[in-house]
């Protein structure tokens, strides 16, 4: 199948995508938890979150890749997050509008990492390889199974640490709740071993939170997990996957191996001081 030109057009609908999937996300954190005071805009096209002062989502998606944007949107946008004391952050694409280049700077922002969005076509006729593995099967998660599926996503956290297995816990079982979320176990003998998550929006399927227990480990549950869900996806007539994954880590290096190429290298940027330009009007 043709690689699709990794082009703006390319841009907007993986953006999009991502957008909408961590959109969904905060909805479900603002319908199950309103004390949160979750919630999200859109300004010139891309969507900012605000999920909690710790939580990865609270920043932007799609700057500069659907309107222009200049110093009046940008204002807005960091009122946004200064408003709730929160750490001003946009990722951004290199397709964006290259006048970003130059406005980012100009107020105060500075360039903080780096993340590869890699992509893949998808047709009706995808099957994943083979399972090697003796006893181990790959299955969607069930509505009632949210916490299941949560802790075992943790669960392949926890040598980070207890406090960040249950921040992965909690976030586990929000990303489960999500409006578009199709999320996948693998199981070894029938016990859960590792788990991947599944965003399907507009014909696009965004390949998310994949991690595996470390007693499961070197059984090749993250490969079939990323060949379950691209099938899935097939079939409910995807026809383009992605995934983010940190330049050279071994996520992306699993990606590739199941034909995905990278599109384009994001930067995140981070304003200087908190909601510095927002208190000047954004001027």
């Amino acid at each position: 199948m043709t690689l699709l030109s990794a082009d703006r057009s390319l841009a907007r609908r993986l953006e999009r995508t991502e957008a909408q999937a961590n959109a969904n996300f905060v909805e479900a954190r603002q319908r199950l938890l309103p004390e949160s005071n979750a919630t999200w805009i859109a300004v010139a096209g891309a969507y900012a979150m605000f999920d909690g002062l710790e939580s990865p989502l609270t920043q932007s998606f799609g700057l500069g890749l659907f309107d222009p944007v200049g110093n009046e949107e940008m204002g807005r946008l960091e009122q946004f997050f200064a408003e709730r004391q929160a750490l001003v952050l946009h990722e951004v694409s290199p397709l964006a509008d290259a006048a970003l280049l130059a406005l980012l700077p100009a107020r105060g922002y500075y360039p903080l990492e780096y993340t590869n969005v890699l992509y893949r076509p998808l047709g009706p006729d995808y099957e994943p390889a083979p399972v090697r593995t003796p006893g181990l099967t790959m299955r969607r998660s069930q509505d009632a199974e949210a916490d299941l599926w949560a802790r075992t996503s943790a669960e392949g956290w926890s040598t980070e640490g207890q406090e960040y297995e249950d921040f992965m816990f909690h976030y586990g079982q929000l990303s489960a709740a999500s409006a578009g979320s199709a999320p996948f176990l693998a199981e070894l003998g029938g016990q859960p071993i590792a788990a991947g998550g599944l965003f399907l929006h507009e014909g696009t399927a965004l390949l998310m939170g994949a991690s595996t227990v470390p007693a499961g480990r070197r059984q090749g549950a993250q490969s079939a997990l990323l060949g379950a869900r691209l099938g899935y996806a097939a079939k409910q007539g995807c026809t383009l996957a992605m995934m983010g994954a940190l330049p050279g880590s071994q996520s992306q290096r699993n990606a590739e191996k199941n034909g995905f190429r990278v599109a384009y290298t994001r930067i995140k940027w981070q304003l200087g001081a908190v909601g510095a330009r927002a208190e000047t009007g954004g001027s």
